[in-house]
């Protein structure tokens, strides 16, 4: 792990090589490298023309690369490999980053299953590197919000976490995301469940046992589109967490229930939208923050208009807190922020619930 100090001391910011530029690496990884201080994208892996043009077009000094073996051939001028390419890949690409004696951060979902992860930690231990997963959703506005009122005591002890990311799009988009292919990774159970219960793990620990139930709803469609899964964590609460592809009205997106209070959220993150618009975070932008309207409520009552409660102001995403973290601990031997043993953790559970759902049972961990 490096030691060298950069920002202040003038010295050169920590090199960053990525590899991919699809949604993963365009929207999210290289914008927020890009603006953290201390580290700098130095290279792009992709060997699509027009992703590559695109990649000389807001980063005009970017070196490109191909392929992750050409950019792995020069592993002495890099810091930090990010790999945000396809899920089967991940594995792979994170295992030879690793062997080539560089500190990664991989996107989510880590890997297929929680071993690979384990495995990818033990490598990572083993030669005394850093390796990250990035679970941006953790820096969700309403996330933090939510965080904050338990830490307070607003809600009392929490009975129930709803959580939903439920998108409407009756027509497939097809792709890998959307393949049938296991060895894709694809399909909603992995793709938005991995942020849903990465955060009913980070917010109630660890789960005590799963239930799921998945369904193929769109015609033409390959894999599971419509998702439910229901842990009982040690603390006794209990997640129920929806992801979704056909849902025609959408719901909360956080319903808390406690023995004092309840919280209830509507609407995304803003910062995922603002990244597709080219928006860029910076030290003097209002980043991730949401309008009154959008606020959610916290209290008890019974109105079937307003839910009861008053509003609560909800405090602004920040996704760069992420990659501020991870220079921070290449640096300055700071915390990890998510480590893989955590994502291994969140994957014990989607593999429990992909069991759940195909033979109709409750798994317990």
């Amino acid at each position: 792990m490096t030691g060298r100090k950069t920002g202040e001391t003038g010295e050169t910011p920590l090199r960053v090589g990525l590899i991919g530029y699809g949604l993963a690496g365009s929207v999210f990884h290289a914008p927020l490298i890009a603006a953290t201080e201390g580290l700098a994208l130095d290279t792009v892996v992709t060997s699509n023309p027009e992703r590559q043009e695109q990649a000389r077009a807001e980063f005009p000094d970017v070196r490109l690369a191909a392929t992750a073996e050409d950019l792995l051939a020069r592993a002495d001028e890099l810091d930090l490999v990010v790999v945000a390419s396809p899920n089967r890949t991940h594995v792979p690409l994170a295992t030879a980053a690793l062997e080539a004696g560089l500190a990664v951060v991989v996107d989510k979902p880590v890997a297929g299953t929680a071993a690979e992860a384990r495995g990818l930690a033990t490598l990572a231990d083993d030669r005394g590197l850093f390796l990250s997963v990035f679970q941006n959703r953790r820096w969700d506005n309403d996330f933090l919000t939510l965080r904050s009122l338990l830490s307070e005591g607003e809600l009392g002890d929490v009975w129930r976490f709803e959580s939903r990311f439920e998108r409407w799009r009756p027509q497939p988009k097809g792709g890998w995301r959307e393949s049938g292919d296991p060895a894709e990774i694809g399909g909603l159970l992995y793709d938005l469940g991995s942020h849903v219960v990465d955060q009913a793990l980070a917010l109630f620990g660890p789960a005590a046992s799963v239930y799921a139930e998945t369904d193929v709803r769109r015609p033409g469609a390959e894999t599971d589109d419509d998702t439910f899964i229901a842990l009982t964590h040690a603390s006794g609460v209990r997640s129920h967490l929806y992801v979704s592809a056909t849902t025609a009205q959408l719901g909360p997106r956080f319903r808390v229930l406690g023995s004092k209070a309840g919280y209830v959220k509507y609407g995304l993150d803003p910062q995922e939208a603002d990244l597709r618009d080219g928006k860029r975070p910076g030290p003097t932008a209002d980043w991730g923050t949401e309008p009154e309207e959008l606020w959610g409520r916290l209290g008890s009552g019974e109105s079937p208009m307003t839910g009861g409660g008053v509003p609560v102001r909800t405090l602004p995403g920040d996704y760069p807190a992420y990659y501020a973290a991870v220079a921070k601990a290449l640096i300055d031997g700071g915390p990890n922020p998510v480590t893989a043993v955590e994502a291994a953790a969140a994957l014990d559970v989607l593999e429990a619930a992909r069991r759940s759902a195909r033979d109709g049972v409750v798994v317990t961990l």
